[in-house]
């Protein structure tokens, strides 16, 4: 198979004349296998589809709307028994922003590279890119650095180029709408896929009637619930954490084994917190492959170090700045927290 014949996948919601300019410019520069995938966009777009199926293109249709990942995940299994010889696919946006030449240039990224995931990354400080995009952008590529460990120049970007491997991954990857894309890029990390980023052209269409389906807070707060589990299991575990400690400090105003009472509660509570961190980190927020023993004899030296590290700060600095030692643990262990899931993320529970 040679590269203009990847299968380009096109997901489109309501389309206008961009749709069919892009079509006519791919069929220009000899991209053979199309796939269009009309998301339930209603009888008034039926002749975009319609035209577009005349010319050569596949098209894939859905009743209602589904959403952008399931359109995706659609349009894979189609590809996936279709073209069984192509090294993956290409997806690319209908609005106008993934010129013909952008498109080959991931191609050809995917030909040469093909158990990697391509991205075309777009420069968000270039002039005219609309306040939204810039600021949606910048918003998921600090959440994907820190919470995920990538460094991604454009996390929105439409334009990808994916394995044929981690395409059949995708078909079970949770996510039904925008969230899907950013699910994909996390699920690299567990895949093992590694990204390449192919710059492209910021292109934005200054029309009127020009729109975006991407919906900066909406479709944000969708994608920060992704992130949800990593947040609940610190926060409450931080919570069980803090609850022992303060029963602890009534319990054992004297200490126990030679040691102060802030040193007894700390060490009983964090003992018994991060048990249950733990489990709930194994299982459920890093769905880690590693064995338990290897993982949670990691935890465990983490665990220590972190306690003796909060021990000693909420001893040293209570004796500081006095007040309740509930406030002053609060301070020390948000702190810790930070390095912590670092740690967590690359060390403990990433496969061997």
């Amino acid at each position: 198979m040679t590269t203009k014949q990847i299968p380009l996948i096109i997901p489109s919601l309501e389309p206008d004349d961009r749709l069919t300019q892009l079509l006519a410019e791919l069929r220009q520069e000899g991209i053979e296998n199309i796939v269009l995938v009309d998301d339930g966009s209603g009888p008034a777009y039926r002749p975009y589809f319609d035209d577009a199926e005349a010319k050569g293109c596949v098209v894939l249709r859905h009743a209602v709307n589904l959403g952008k990942g399931r359109a995706l995940k659609n349009a894979f299994n189609y590809c996936l028994l279709r073209w069984p010889e192509a090294p993956g696919c290409v997806t690319a946006d209908s609005d106008g922003q993934h010129t013909p030449a952008c498109i080959l240039a991931c191609m050809e990224a995917l030909a040469a590279h093909p158990d990697h995931l391509i991205l075309g990354c777009r420069d968000f400080d270039a002039e005219g890119v609309p306040s939204k995009s810039r600021m949606g952008n910048k918003l998921t590529c600090l959440m994907f650095r820190y919470l995920v460990g990538l460094k991604i120049g454009d996390t929105q970007t439409g334009l990808r180029g994916i394995s044929r491997e981690y395409m059949k991954k995708l078909l079970s990857t949770q996510g039904e709408r925008f969230e899907f894309e950013s699910n994909m890029l996390i699920d690299t990390k567990e895949a093992g896929v590694p990204i390449t980023e192919v710059p492209i052209l910021t292109v934005y269409d200054s029309k009127e009637n020009h729109s975006t389906h991407f919906h900066p807070v909406r479709d944000s707060l969708r994608i920060c619930s992704i992130f949800g589990k990593f947040l609940f299991s610190s926060l409450s575990s931080s919570v069980v954490d803090l609850l022992l400690f303060s029963l602890f400090c009534r319990a054992f105003p004297a200490g126990l084994w030679g040691i102060g009472y802030i040193s007894t509660a700390t060490v009983l509570a964090r003992i018994l917190s991060a048990t249950y961190n733990y489990l709930l980190n194994h299982r459920v927020v890093f769905k880690s492959k590693e064995g338990y023993i290897y993982s949670a004899l990691k935890y465990a030296a983490l665990a220590a170090v972190q306690m003796f590290c909060s021990a000693w700060l909420v001893t040293h600095l209570h004796g500081l700045i006095g007040g309740p030692e509930e406030l002053t643990k609060i301070l020390v262990d948000t702190f810790l927290f930070f390095i912590s899931f670092q740690i967590q993320r690359e060390f403990v529970y990433k496969r061997r």
